[in-house]
């Protein structure tokens, strides 16, 4: 019989089994949870059904998925208060999620209501929405901000905030079968959504003055390709296109079948609006094969990438600061690579949810 004090309620506006970095979290963390003795429910979106059944069949905790069409929210809504009751603990993890914890304890006072922020539900949308997010989080027992950046630009919406960070793991051990296989020429990859937003763009835009020192370097862009169009456009325009592949989505195989073939990772993520990188998971999954990182300051990405030890953090707009950052870890890339393993170990999910735990059981 489990205690009902560890029965826990995880409101996800994304889950796997397609990408994204809010529901890997979520995945991730009700999995561990689980591992950990908690009675682990959760709600959130059908995305690709077919697909969806088949990834929550083989879960060790239970999955509520809500079809999209003109009653969702309110089909969640529903889905969400029927479950709060018959458990104690509430984490939401994204936009429409914080705002449904914090409708639901309106209601139920008496449980602990923990919010996850990522970043991009901050202050997104109209102004009514983000006075409704303002609101919304002065609701919750506990905020966990992912990274230091995330937590700093919460607190520009209320100062008086308590927030706690813990930044988003990896499993280690899914990594420990992957054979590396380092290819001679300058293979740099981006595993995420082909966005502005992701910044691929910015890679795209350093190549051409890259290619006068490294003539054979090659990008690998991995993901859905949402703005591959304007992307290769772009490369077009600056005769760089042969230097690119776009691979589309892969599968999670596949996808570290391509890390594994690559020098280095980066991730030049853009502010767009509002929107930005709360962290970069994807960071820690090439250091944690020996592939060291660049990515952009000013970011969540700050907290994924120790600089100067696992990669460098540079301006995404500057091709002579990339340059320098490339330069410097390739003369010393086997130093560069063993330093982002070592990095990449500290995130372990088995480590990150320990501090999960305390916050949940409030003992923080």
């Amino acid at each position: 019989m489990i205690d009902y004090k560890k029965r826990i309620l995880v409101l996800s506006s994304e889950f796997p089994p397609l990408p994204g970095g809010i529901g890997n979290h979520a995945y991730f963390l009700s999995k561990y949870l689980k591992k950990k003795g908690f009675e682990v429910t959760v709600v959130t979106d059908h995305r690709s059904e077919i697909e969806d059944i088949e990834f929550d069949e083989k879960q060790s905790f239970k999955i509520f998925r809500i079809k999209r069409n003109k009653w969702t929210y309110f089909n969640r809504i529903k889905k969400a208060f029927y479950l709060a009751k018959r458990n104690q603990i509430i984490l939401c993890s994204g936009k429409f999620s914080l705002w449904l914890g914090a409708f639901l304890r309106s209601f139920f006072s008496s449980k602990r209501c923990v919010a996850v922020l990522h970043g991009s539900e901050l202050k997104s949308g109209g102004f009514f929405s983000q006075q409704f997010t303002k609101w919304s989080l002065q609701r919750f027992d506990s905020l966990i901000a992912v990274s230091e950046f995330t937590k700093k630009n919460a607190l520009e919406i209320n100062p008086k905030l308590q927030i706690q960070v813990i930044n988003n793991g990896i499993e280690v051990s899914h990594f420990s079968n992957i054979k590396v296989n380092k290819q001679e020429s300058l293979n740099l990859i981006t595993v995420g959504n082909l966005t502005f937003r992701k910044g691929q763009q910015n890679m795209i835009n350093a190549l051409s003055f890259l290619k006068e020192t490294y003539p054979n370097i090659h990008y690998h862009c991995v993901g859905i390709p949402t703005e591959k169009e304007k992307f290769t456009a772009l490369a077009k325009s600056l005769e760089v296109l042969e230097n690119i592949t776009f691979y589309g989505a892969l599968s999670d195989v596949e996808k570290n079948e391509m890390l594994a073939k690559s020098s280095i990772f980066v991730m030049l993520s853009e502010h767009i609006k509002n929107d930005f990188e709360g962290f970069g998971i994807a960071l820690l999954e090439a250091n944690i094969l020996g592939i060291p990182a660049i990515g952009s300051k000013d970011s969540g990405i700050s907290d994924a990438i120790k600089n100067g030890y696992s990669g460098f953090l540079v301006n995404q707009h500057n091709p002579e600061e990339i340059e320098k950052a490339i330069s410097e870890i390739m003369a010393n890339y086997s130093v560069f690579s063993e330093q982002a393993k070592k990095w990449s170990e500290k995130f372990d999910w088995n480590i990150i949810v320990e501090k999960y735990i305390k916050i949940i059981e409030n003992e923080a």
